[in-house]
């Protein structure tokens, strides 16, 4: 499995980073199981199960790595510098978290830590308020360091190259779920390590953002709603275009002209010191414009890095101001019900200048496929 290069410093550092802001915020202790924001902070990646795995930080720069036994191995070769505590299978492990973040203040705990896991650890410190580990990790992660731009630029590039060649295949007459899988292919044979998702979403299924790409055979002036995304060293693509099997109708023209026109909006509104509503209000007020504004029915972007969707989100409401190296997609979409759907998506970053840089660079055009 790809990951990032083995750096116990970085991870040292963001540990302690975050044992600054529990200090500043009066939180005792921070913990978090499987998942990004682990292998953020110890670089270490294992699936979720129904064996606790935690990591557990505290104001005072404690940093402690509950693991059952069996996976005690892989964790010290994944995650060295950290204190190991292991647990045997007949152990309660929530004791020896307990254990980790004694002291006094509130216990943060990780959006992805299991309800279970999150009782067990109430039951064992029953004086503490509990609350949001991403209360304190986001402001960490949205802020995205050198070497994840990089990563999330190569990653980019790697769905661009895919699709240069995903305009090549053949769409009429075949199945969405054939088609899905070629891309699949094709994202993998370019540098993707895995493939998170790979939406076809064709005539009027393209009406449906989230579409799962089924059994319906493509036809002759279907318009063809195109999104994929995966990871490479861990860090995420997501890319959407929208092409026609033959000649697109006048409307079908337009909207998606409408679509193409709001994305460079959002791109120029998208600067540092910029609110993420601002943004999302820039992109949405051509929609508005143009006649479709009750048909664009999602925020323009969301936070990508480790996770396809994180913070920060630029949707209306949040008056969080983009920062450098904030990470984002911009991806404004008309959906028509029962006759078609458009959608533009690329990922860029607030770059060194303030402004919006592009990762992705593939043709935004309307491209006609056969």
């Amino acid at each position: 499995m790809l990951r990032e290069p083995l750096d116990p410093e970085k991870y040292r550092l963001r540990r302690q980073r975050v044992a600054g802001l529990l200090a500043d915020r009066r939180i005792g202790a921070l913990i978090v199981g499987p998942g990004s924001d682990l292998a953020y902070l110890a670089g270490y990646r294992i699936p979720t199960s129904e064996r606790m795995t935690a990591l557990v930080l505290t104001a005072d720069g404690g940093a402690v790595l509950v693991v059952p036994a069996l996976e005690a191995p892989r964790a010290m070769a994944a995650a060295p510098g950290l204190e190991l505590r292991q647990w045997q299978e007949a152990d309660d492990p929530s004791v020896l978290a307990a254990a980790a973040a004694a002291g006094s203040g509130d216990v943060a705990v990780g959006d992805e830590l299991w309800a279970m896991f999150v009782l067990a650890l109430q039951n064992a410190l029953p004086a503490r308020r509990f609350r949001p580990a991403s209360e304190v990790i986001r402001v960490l992660r949205m802020r995205k360091e050198a070497g994840e731009l990089l990563a999330l630029r190569e990653v980019a590039s790697s769905a661009d190259r895919a699709y240069a060649r995903i305009r090549e295949l053949e769409y009429a007459g075949r199945r969405e779920d054939a088609l899905a899988s070629d891309i699949a292919a094709m994202l993998r044979s370019e540098g993707h390590e895995e493939v998170s998702f790979t939406i076809v979403a064709s005539g009027p299924n393209g009406a449906s953002p989230h579409h799962h790409s089924g059994q319906r055979v493509i036809e002759a002036g279907d318009a063809v709603v195109l999104d994929f995304g995966g990871t490479r060293a861990w860090y995420c693509s997501d890319i959407t275009r929208t092409v026609v099997v033959g000649d697109p109708d006048a409307e079908l023209v337009r909207v998606h002209d409408l679509v193409r026109r709001a994305q460079e909006a959002g791109y120029a509104a998208a600067r540092a010191g910029a609110r993420a509503s601002a943004v999302d209000a820039a992109a949405r007020s051509v929609i508005d414009g143009g006649g479709y504004g009750e048909r664009f029915i999602h925020r323009l972007g969301h936070g990508i890095g480790l996770d396809g969707h994180e913070h920060p989100y630029l949707v209306s409401g949040n008056d969080l101001a983009l920062e450098l190296g904030m990470a984002f997609s911009i991806e404004p979409g008309i959906y028509m019900p029962g006759r078609f759907g458009v959608r533009i998506e690329d990922i860029a970053a607030i770059g060194p200048d303030g402004r919006a840089e592009p990762f992705n660079h593939a043709d935004h055009a309307l491209a006609t496929v056969r």
